[in-house]
């Protein structure tokens, strides 16, 4: 089973209440979801493989450690997990973007897919899928079975905030994916929403409503 890792780090639940609060402003939500992207990309890369090398200091020659292996790809879920990209790109700074366009149908909540675009070395990167919200994760095991079809064997999703029904979905149809979240809240209403949630997070992204 792939681990739950909830991030409990202060700077993180400060920036998360201010999310949460309804009269934050698109302006100051924009600023904050991309800060706790970033601060939540320290323990996403947390296990990044390492090698050593050998530099030259302005001292002496020293035996160093430097970032090996595969290389990142990010991949936001349009439209809200663009709104997480650049927290990530600030720290890693080389990773590549893809993209993967899902929209939740309002009649039956089920996720439909309208566009993916991955970078063409897709399958030999480790990819991090981004989307604020795990609700129902719907959205999020489509785009994992998505990446997997890409022929994709590393993969971790990164939230801000998610239901228990959605973790659930998440672990019982991709054990293996690793998920990674700001908050757990307490459940979804009727219309799929995380309560109490943030509410829309591509609107209050975009100031579309």
């Amino acid at each position: 089973m792939g681990k739950l890792v909830v991030m409990d780090h202060p700077l993180i639940q400060h920036k998360i209440s201010l999310i949460r609060d309804k009269s934050t402003g698109t302006k100051d939500f924009r600023e904050l979801v991309e800060e706790i992207a970033m601060l939540m990309a320290y323990e996403v890369t947390r296990d990044l493989p390492l090698k050593e090398v050998e530099i030259e200091t302005p001292i002496a020659k020293a035996k160093t450690r430097v970032i090996s292996g595969k290389t990142i790809g990010i991949v936001p879920i349009l439209r809200a997990g663009l709104g997480m990209v650049n927290g990530i790109l600030s720290l890693v700074p080389a990773a590549k973007v893809g993209h993967i366009g899902l929209y939740r149908d309002p009649e039956t909540l089920q996720p439909v897919e309208y566009y993916c675009k991955l970078p063409a070395d897709a399958a030999e990167r480790d990819l991090i899928i981004l989307d604020p919200m795990l609700a129902t994760g719907g959205s999020a095991c489509d785009a994992i079975t998505l990446l997997k079809k890409h022929g994709v064997t590393s993969i971790k999703l990164v939230c801000l905030i998610a239901a228990p029904e959605g973790i659930s979905a998440v672990q019982n149809t991709h054990p293996d994916v690793d998920i990674y979240v700001a908050a757990v809240d307490e459940c979804l209403n009727d219309h799929g929403y995380i309560v109490p949630g943030l509410g829309d997070a591509g609107d209050r992204l975009f100031g579309t409503k």
